[in-house]
C-alpha cells in the first residue's frame, strides 16, 4: 500500500505543471475578459469541455488501475467511473462554486453528471453526455492503458474548465480577482485531479509498490 508520504511526494512531484496550467487558464480569462465574452459563451465551451475532461480522467485512472493491478474488469470500471466523473465535478464545479462564494460571487452550482436540462445546440441531456464520456475513457483506458500524455492533457483541460466553471456561473468585476482565481484553478486541478490520476487508481492495488515514484510513463 502506498505510505502517506509518498502520496505527499507525488503530488509535490505534480505541483510544477498544475502551476503552469493554472496559469494558461489565467491568460484564458484575460482573452475572456478583453473581449467581453457573454456568459452563454462560457457556459457552451464548458460543456464541451467538461466531458473532455471527464473522458481523459476516465482512461488515466483506468490505465492506472489496468497497468498495475490484476486487471478487473468490472473494479475497472468502478474505479473509472468514481475516479472521473465524481472527481470532475469536483474540480470544475465544486471548486469554483466554493471559490466564488468565498469571494463573494454569486454562483450558481452544477453537477453535469446529474443535469437533467439539455446540452447545448445538441439537445442531449448533461447527465447522458457525461456519463457516456466516462464510459468511452474507461474503455480506452482499459484496452489501451496508456497514462503520460494523456494525464499532461488532462490537467490543462482541468484547468480551462474549471475557468469556465467560474465565468459560465458566476459574474463579477474580475481583474481585481484574478490572484484568488488562480489559487482556486490551481487547488481544482491539484487536489482532485492530481489525486485521481495518480494515487486514487493504486489505493485498489494490494501488495506494497516498489520504489519511490509513480511509474515512469506517468507524468
Amino acid at each position: 500500500m502506498w505510505s502517506t508520504k509518498l502520496m505527499v511526494k507525488e503530488m509535490l512531484r505534480h505541483a510544477p505543471f498544475t502551476v503552469f496550467g493554472a496559469a494558461t487558464g489565467i491568460v484564458v480569462m484575460l482573452i475572456i475578459i478583453y473581449f467581453d465574452v457573454p456568459g452563454d459563451i462560457s457556459n457552451v465551451l464548458f460543456y464541451i469541455l467538461h466531458p473532455l475532461h471527464v473522458v481523459l480522467s476516465a482512461l488515466v485512472t483506468t490505465a492506472m488501475y489496468r497497468l498495475y493491478g490484476r486487471g478487473n474488469i468490472w473494479l475497472a470500471i468502478i474505479i473509472g467511473y468514481t475516479g472521473s466523473v465524481v472527481v470532475a465535478a469536483v474540480s470544475d464545479s465544486v471548486i469554483p462554486f466554493l471559490g466564488g462564494t468565498l469571494l463573494h460571487i454569486p454562483m450558481e452550482l452544477e453537477l453535469p453528471f446529474m443535469e437533467t436540462a439539455k446540452m447545448p445546440y445538441i439537445g442531449i441531456a448533461k447527465w447522458q453526455v457525461v456519463n457516456s464520456a466516462a464510459l468511452i475513457g474507461i474503455a480506452i483506458g482499459y484496452l489501451k492503458p496508456v497514462t503520460r500524455f494523456p494525464h499532461s492533457i488532462h490537467v490543462l483541460l482541468s484547468t480551462w474548465a474549471s475557468l469556465f466553471g467560474f465565468t459560465a456561473f458566476g459574474i463579477a468585476n474580475w481583474i481585481p480577482l484574478l490572484p484568488y482565481v488562480f489559487l482556486f484553478l490551481f487547488l481544482a486541478v491539484w487536489i482532485p485531479c492530481c489525486f485521481s490520476d495518480i494515487i486514487y487508481p493504486l489505493l485498489w492495488i494490494k501488495g506494497k509498490r516498489e520504489g519511490n515514484t509513480v511509474p515512469e510513463n506517468q507524468s
